[in-house]
């Protein structure tokens, strides 16, 4: 199978090619000329990474041999990845159960390993830039730390994550170097863009992403929406409704790989913080990127989502888009008000990126009264975020052992401003050739 830019200049490439490079030339992302199609067996498969290899089949058709392929699935996939019913016919798929508590571990794990086997052949080494709002940083840190002949730089924006998740980005050390950027996200993810456009900086570096830009990264967050349709209706082929919480759209693309492929989905629902861009198109019709503002749900801060490039490539015109996603905003006031209501009535702790899933969800069933079976994505615990669920609950969540250690390490960061010839100038210290 072949890749083609979004963009339409770029040339063709393998599947290595695609994930090792991260961006075409022409700015575009890389998108498969073929998605396949699901054997409706796989709709009865229990076991994730049984079910995760069978998907991954189908995606890379003969990319990597099945040996190999089982093999880097297992690696990645050694933990649980519950369904949880809520109330009714709302269902929680949480995904917070790996080793960094977000859902960005499915990707990381997957792509890391990925990776490394296709450098194991020659003497290529590869240095990974990736922008963080929160999540992605830490999962892609663990992920490649200390993995053989790749080395990671990670943007993130100053004083707009976590204390906990700039813990993760910040403690590991080894391979793994934070750059600490006065700026927003909408800037790290600038910064990264242009470095990997500048002939110069890529010419003497071999520069690739982790970013959901990657087709490597956005491919494995596929596999959960099969296993949450599984779990809930299996090989009956009826249709389920998931919601997504959506900053970059890359998880929501995802999704929609899935459905390409031939899972039941009667709708997406796009859950936002008030950086709407794309429930605005939705409604509006007009696609008007902006600065992003901040929020409680800082992972989602994100003014110009990247994969609506793959989107739009996907769909081609706004009523088709229409068809599989309705998008809905959730403000700052509806999420605290979403996490106390849910715990009090459904003794459910959500992170506030859950907390707009499922005020989005409860919008969704008052305008449509939907009844079939709703999964929303629950991407983060609710410990990464601990003041806000303790300013909102009046009680701290419990702190899962994976998160517990990076709490006792020093910060390491290397601070920058946005503008990119400073980071120019810094970056080649910390990366390899």
């Amino acid at each position: 199978m072949k890749f083609y830019s979004t963009n339409g200049v770029a040339p063709l490439v393998e599947f290595k090619d695609a994930i090792l490079t991260g961006l075409p030339p022409d700015n575009g992302l890389y998108m498969p000329q073929k998605f396949g199609t699901l054997d409706k067996s796989i709709f009865a498969i229990k076991d994730f990474p049984t079910m995760a290899f069978e998907a991954a089949k189908v995606l890379l058709d003969g990319a990597i041999p099945d040996a190999d392929l089982r093999k880097i699935i297992d690696k990645c996939y050694n933990f649980d990845v519950p369904v949880v019913n809520v109330h009714d016919n709302v269902n929680v798929l949480e995904l917070y159960h790996g080793p960094t508590c977000a859902f960005k571990d499915f990707g990381a794990r997957f792509m890391a390993n990925t990776m490394s086997y296709f450098l194991r052949s020659g003497n290529r080494k590869v240095n990974i830039l990736v922008a963080t709002s929160g999540d992605t940083g830490s999962a892609v840190a663990n992920g490649f730390y200390n993995v053989d002949n790749i080395n990671v730089v990670i943007l993130y924006p100053s004083g707009k994550v976590s204390n906990l998740q700039e813990k993760q980005l910040t403690t590991l050390g080894g391979n793994i170097t934070a750059f600490e950027i006065d700026g927003t996200f909408d800037d790290c993810q600038k910064i990264v863009k242009t470095a990997f456009l500048d002939a110069q900086l890529s010419g003497e570096f071999n520069l690739s992403s982790a970013n959901s830009i990657n087709i490597g990264r956005l491919y494995p967050q596929s596999f959960y929406y099969i296993w949450a349709y599984n779990r809930l209706a299996g090989t009956s082929g009826s249709e389920v409704v998931f919601c997504t919480p959506s900053g970059n759209f890359g998880n929501l693309t995802a999704g929609l790989i899935a459905k390409r492929m031939g899972l039941p989905v009667k709708k997406f629902i796009a859950a936002t913080n008030v950086n709407d861009v794309v429930p605005e198109y939705l409604f509006t019709g007009t696609y008007t990127p902006r600065p992003s503002q901040r929020t409680l749900s800082n992972a989602m801060d994100v003014g110009a989502p990247s994969n609506f490039m793959r989107m739009t490539d996907m769909y081609k015109t706004v009523d088709a888009m229409r068809a599989d996603i309705v998008g809905y905003k959730v403000t700052d006031d509806e999420t605290r008000a979403t996490i106390h209501d849910v715990y009090e009535r459904c003794d459910y702790m959500l992170d506030p990126h859950g907390a707009v899933g499922y005020n989005a969800v409860m919008k969704y069933i008052s305008d449509t009264g939907e009844a079939d079976p709703i999964i929303m994505l629950e991407t983060a615990h609710p410990a990464k975020f601990g003041e806000i669920i303790t300013d909102t609950l009046g009680i701290a969540p419990t702190i899962p052992p994976q998160l517990q250690a990076c709490l006792q390490k020093d910060k390491v960061s290397v601070k920058c401003s946005k503008d990119y010839d400073e980071f120019k100038g810094k970056v080649r210290e910390y990366l390899i050739r």
